[in-house]
């Protein structure tokens, strides 16, 4: 789930350095002018089933997990790569991708990032073991991240307006739709075990999709760069990547490989390598450069605030999505179908408060998130005490009142974090500052699938009960720290101030 705001200032300095471009960590292209590209309603359609692809990918791979399990003879923490591992390289690759795209061309980094997805899809598919799938996930996430800042980023460039407008609204609503149809799609799919391939479908339904993409991306869609790129910061995003999988690796490996040597010495490396990453971070933004995460920006009230909730809220969400899909199909004997089809009021009531939080926001402020993230809180102690006290008599939509309070919740929360936290970023900066969030965002999802994740793994073999109820009190209390962080460090405050121009856009990505 992520949220990419976007805005259309012309290329600026950092607070203390000099700015990136648009999306993905820059601030974005100049507004369209007459007479130069316009993106045609096709070449609209083409970069949405681009960005849809990669969006949708994350919640079929999420109900397959199971059936992964039981072909491949995978462990649990490995299954945990599967998804860690793209949520990963997506996070410290999407500002690199997008400042490529300003350098080189944003049509050229679409179809080398569709391209790449297209193929890194058909060899998942085809993966001989679980190593190959962790190791092809990787590669899928880095191609996620050179094609989807491309698809905002071309927009703003090409289209003004009406159209424009339009044109984010349709993007902003691939998140929702992406949630519900993935859950019963990828069940469908993996139900129907097309040809005894069993999940491989679900990797392989991406390939004629993305033939089809590569094959009209050079003839419908413009192509458009910044007049001033910023540089890739190769260093930095070396050393943050260096500290999360120094964290993430032991985190989903340790319990099962009885914790040797080599997982306590990988995270002792984590934080010298996160101390390290800070001071060079620091070093190229005083120097003038474009760091992956600036530290001026982090600094801002705002940000630091905002980014202190990003980071449970989306570990939480991480996992509950990753045990969720085990718990229900090896607990509790759900088909991939029946699975999709519990979560399936969820994600409805995300995409229906998605609609209407942007208004609860602008009139109540901050604290209804504080509201928001109690009532989950709530919700899933309730269904902790239902999954004990019930299992494994649990009907398919048994669940269905406490996940719809739950989407709901989620849908407030993401859009009241998402405004808050750049509600200091200046205007030219917006960009920036949504790069950081999403890096922040994805590394947490990939952080609460290790290490919540982890811990049901290692509790569903003494009861997957048990288990699955541990797992809804400790989302429960991480979504009370939020409750509670949100009151106290946000109270009303939760809006971007205005700006001659409409004011920022967002787009909602689960």
């Amino acid at each position: 789930m992520s949220v990419h705001l976007e805005r259309q200032p012309t290329p600026q300095r950092f607070l203390t350095g000099r700015a990136a471009s648009r999306s993905g960590g820059r601030c974005p292209a100049r507004p369209a002018r007459p007479g130069g590209p316009v993106l045609t309603s096709t070449g609209l359609a083409i970069l949405l089933c681009g960005g849809f692809l990669t969006l949708l990918d994350f919640f079929i791979v999420n109900v397959a997990l199971p059936t992964m399990s039981t072909t491949l003879h995978a462990s649990g923490p490995m299954l945990a790569l599967v998804v860690a591992g793209y949520g990963v390289a997506y996070a410290l690759m999407l500002v690199i991708g997008g400042r490529l795209g300003d350098a080189k061309g944003r049509r050229r980094l679409f179809i080398i990032g569709v391209a790449g997805f297209t193929l890194s899809s058909f060899l998942c598919g085809v993966a001989p073991n679980i190593g190959a799938l962790v190791a092809l996930r990787i590669v899928q996430g880095i191609s996620a991240a050179m094609s989807q800042p491309q698809v905002l980023a071309t927009i703003h460039a090409t289209l003004a307006g009406h159209r424009r407008s339009r044109a984010i609204g349709l993007y902003a609503s691939m998140g929702g739709v992406a949630a519900s149809v993935g859950q019963l799609f990828g069940g469908a799919l993996v139900q129907a075990n097309i040809g005894g391939l069993s999940w491989r479908p679900i990797f392989l339904v991406n390939v004629p999709v993305g033939i089809v993409v590569l094959a009209l991306s050079r003839r419908f869609v413009p192509a458009t760069k910044s007049p001033e790129p910023a540089g890739v910061d190769l260093l930095g995003t070396t050393l943050i990547g260096v500290a999360l999988v120094a964290l993430l690796v032991p985190l989903t490996e340790g319990h099962a490989l009885g914790w040797p040597a080599w997982t306590w010495l990988l995270l002792a490396l984590a934080p010298v390598a996160a101390a390290t990453a800070i001071y060079v971070e620091r070093r190229i933004e005083r120097r003038g450069g474009a760091p992956l995460i600036a530290p001026s920006l982090v600094r801002l009230p705002s940000m630091w605030r905002g980014l202190a909730l990003v980071v449970p809220f989306f570990a939480g969400f991480g996992a509950f999505m990753f045990v969720f899909a085990l718990a229900v199909q090896d607990g509790l004997g759900y088909s991939p179908l029946r699975s999709g089809l519990a979560l399936a009021p969820m994600t409805g009531a995300f995409l229906v408060g998605s609609l209407v939080a942007p208004r609860l926001v602008s009139r109540f402020g901050g604290r209804v998130l504080s509201v928001a993230m109690a009532s989950e809180s709530v919700v899933l102690v309730a269904l902790a005490i239902q999954v004990i006290r019930q299992w494994p008599h649990i009907g398919t939509f048994s669940m269905s009142p406490e996940l719809i309070v739950g989407g709901f919740a989620q849908a407030i929360t993401v859009v009241t974090l998402f405004r808050s936290v750049l509600a200091d970023v200046p205007h030219r900066l917006s960009g920036i500052g949504s790069g950081v969030l999403v890096t922040v965002q994805q590394a947490a999802l990939a952080l609460g699938v290790a290490s919540l994740g982890s811990l049901y793994l290692s509790a569903a073999g003494h009861g997957p009960a048990d288990a699955f109820g541990v797992i809804f009190v400790a989302e429960a209390a991480l979504f009370g720290v939020v409750a509670l962080g949100g009151w106290v460090l946000l109270g009303r405050r939760a809006t971007v101030p205005a700006h001659a121009d409409g004011g920022p856009q967002f787009a909602v990505e689960l």
